[in-house]
């Protein structure tokens, strides 16, 4: 009995910070229409500076508390509604999602550069006081982490039902058009909830870091995946059952993780026994995950809230197929230039961005053609990598093939539970599997023996790519030749589907398309795409570890991937090329630059409030309009210079001059002219 008194108490305790976390995600979300991804990122930012305070300075804990949740908390997240999430008001769902996946990504960079690793303790309150409950020993850190998510959940629901202001922000929630016609301040509504989300996120951060005592940067990043679930109970809109789903949530993670057998391992499964156990060691984590799943799967299908009539501004040019043959001969062309002029580093390293610009070519049919969105590249890369290491050894070709229909296999599956729904469920499953992946299957010893696998080089048709010279040239042809097949597939009955499907899925659903197919297929496409992909870039480094398709990783492939265009293969190409230059050429080249570009790939996702059709759609529209203006200006210097003396214009108008001009033009033929001129200006 004590034994579960003990979980119940751990349980709850998790649960308090999963509810804390979560309440900040639906307050947000149902002012604003944006799923703040950055939640997690914003309190780990903020866990570090409340240590920067209370530890490295020594402020006393109740005043370095007030400061970061009630001053630089909130006066941030007022700022990042203004500044970057109120410029996006309108827009698609996938830039509203890129846009917050990049500021996460950003968080998630500059704050290791601010507080480099160094094994930081944070104490948690009171410590190491204890309460004696019976049996059990709690922390005055465990119960003030209680008492803080009860305060959280009376307060907002006196806030939201008790006060003028919180009346307001329900307003804008149920309709803020309507709010704005009668009076009400959207805007000022918004940034009071994101700055009430941000404080939120803060305490949840602090609290979780007290609770671990120390700082580490990715579980407190990911916070925000375990408070996913939580939120979905909710329907990112029902505070109660928010914190119902959290309570859910944390007693499941604490019993089923506390009854577990001892030595956490499954050495066989009906009967069939593994070579190498499979370690559950990482099942705590990843709890979250799975319920989320089974959320998905019984929530009903329902749209979820837009933020009224969408104004995109996007403009994609549908590609010819001629033009992607030539520019793939050329890319292969130049692939073979570079191998022969560059050094063997230079080479192996734009050799990591094309196959990576690969893996970002599975992105263009899911997010430029269909509207939905995969926050998991890297994950379905790894699979392929997976699969071809432990397979393709004796056959390589075979292995490609096994890698790119397994990863469609498994990309269909991943996809099921979120079809029913919106494109923000389907971002929020793609990032919950990518982290599953993460915690439960890339760290196997029966996936990666010793933390590694071994992945070979294709060799087709007699011919050996072992040189990175030679395989640069094979991962340029096979980029062009998927871009060429993205290309026909654009300009075929399919691409004119995803087309519909993301500009007007009522409109597809009235006329009788089946929108759960055609999302099933183009999921499955990006799937195999992104294995294909991944076997080939596990082929460019020969030995790949788990941390090479974390899910973080996924976050920069997403977002150079839409910063380049996302709607043109070019975009793909563009993306792989800019990821080399910041993660790999920068930092050998220029180290002290290294920081600098390592924030990049944010920044850019950031700005497509401002640029949502990419930089290789803008540089191609300007090149155009430069064309255009210096044809108009040849075409304006071979007309004749108009003869301004026969026309009476290269001295003093007279009136004499006026009907010379009348006559030169015909005027004075018309029947009443004279006579409309000789009316006063004012009655003609």
């Amino acid at each position: 009995m004590s034994q579960f008194l003990s979980f119940t108490v751990l349980g709850i305790v998790t649960a308090a910070i999963y509810a804390v976390a979560a309440s900040g995600l639906v307050v947000t979300y149902t002012t604003s229409g944006i799923f703040n991804f950055a939640q997690g990122a914003f309190g780990m930012a903020a866990a570090f500076l409340y240590w920067q305070l209370r530890v490295e300075w020594g402020w006393p804990a109740p005043l370095a508390l007030l400061v970061v949740l009630f001053l630089i908390a909130p006066a941030f997240g007022g700022l990042i509604e203004r500044f970057i999430f109120r410029g996006i008001e309108g827009t698609t769902e996938v830039i509203k999602i890129v846009v917050s996946v990049s500021l996460l990504f950003f968080v998630f960079q500059l704050i290791p550069i601010l507080y480099p690793a160094a094994g930081r303790r944070l104490p948690g309150f009171f410590d190491p006081n204890k309460v004696d409950l019976g049996d059990i020993n709690v922390t005055w850190h465990d119960l003030i982490t209680v008492l803080a998510a009860i305060v959280v959940a009376l307060g907002l629901r006196a806030f939201l039902f008790r006060t003028r202001t919180g009346v307001a922000m329900r307003a804008v929630v149920d309709d803020r058009p309507l709010s704005q016609l009668n009076g009400g301040r959207p805007g000022r509504a918004s940034m009071l909830a994101w700055a009430i989300g941000t404080s939120l996120a803060a305490l949840a951060g602090i609290l979780l870091a007290g609770s671990q005592g120390n700082l580490a940067y990715i579980p407190l990043t990911l916070l925000v995946i375990n408070a996913y679930a939580a939120a979905m109970i909710g329907r990112l809109r029902n505070l109660p059952l928010t914190f119902l789903g959290a309570l859910i949530l944390g007693l499941g993670e604490s019993y089923f993780v506390g009854y577990l057998p001892s030595d956490q391992q499954i050495a066989s499964v009906f009967g069939y026994q593994f070579s190498t156990p499979i370690s559950l060691s990482g099942i705590r984590p990843a709890v979250p995950i799975i319920l989320l799943f089974v959320v998905l799967l019984v929530l009903p299908p329902t749209r979820v809230r837009g933020s009224g009539q969408q104004r995109s501004r996007e403009y994609l040019p549908v590609p010819t197929v001629r033009r992607w043959v030539i520019g793939g001969v050329a890319l292969v062309a130049a692939a073979w230039v570079f191998g022969q002029v560059a050094s063997g580093i230079r080479v192996g390293q734009v050799g990591q961005g094309m196959a990576l610009a690969i893996i970002m070519l599975s992105l263009v049919p899911l997010i430029g053609y269909g509207g939905q969105i995969s926050l998991a590249p890297m994950a379905f890369a790894g699979i392929g990598a997976v699969v071809m290491g432990n397979f393709g050894a004796d056959n390589t070709l075979w292995g490609l093939v096994l890698a790119t229909v397994v990863t469609a296999a498994v990309g269909a599956l991943v996809a099921l539970p979120a079809l029913r729904l919106s494109g923000l469920y389907l971002a929020l499953a793609t990032a919950a599997f990518a982290v599953f992946m993460d915690r439960m299957v890339f760290n196997q010893g029966l996936v990666m023996p010793n933390g590694a696998l071994a992945v070979p080089r294709p060799e087709l048709f007699g011919v050996s790519f072992d040189s990175d010279e030679s395989y640069l040239v094979l991962l340029s042809a096979v980029f062009a030749l998927v871009a060429i097949l993205v290309v026909l597939i654009r300009r075929g009955e399919f691409g004119r589907r995803l087309q519909a499907m993301k500009t007007s899925p009522a409109a597809c659903t009235t006329l009788g398309l089946n929108l759960t197919m055609t999302k099933l297929e183009v999921f499955a496409l990006s799937a195999a795409i992104a294995g294909l992909g991944g076997a080939l870039y596990g082929g460019q480094l020969t030995s790949v570890s788990p941390d090479r398709f974390q899910f973080l990783q996924s976050l920069p492939v997403v977002l150079l991937a839409v910063s380049g265009g996302i709607g043109a293969v070019g975009g793909a190409l563009f993306g792989g090329m800019a990821y080399a230059l910041f993660f790999f050429i920068v930092p050998d080249v220029w180290p002290s630059l290294t920081n600098l570009f390592l924030l990049a790939p944010g920044l850019l996702g950031i700005s497509l409030g401002r640029n949502p059709n990419g930089a290789v759609n803008e540089i191609a529209r300007n090149v155009r309009e430069a064309r255009a203006k210096r044809q108009a200006r040849a075409a304006g210097r071979q007309e004749p210079e108009p003869d301004l003396d026969r026309l009476g214009l290269a001295e003093d108008f007279t009136e004499d001059d006026r009907r010379r001009i009348d006559h030169e033009l015909g005027l004075d033929e018309i029947d009443g002219y004279a006579e409309l001129l000789a009316r006063p200006q004012g009655a003609r």
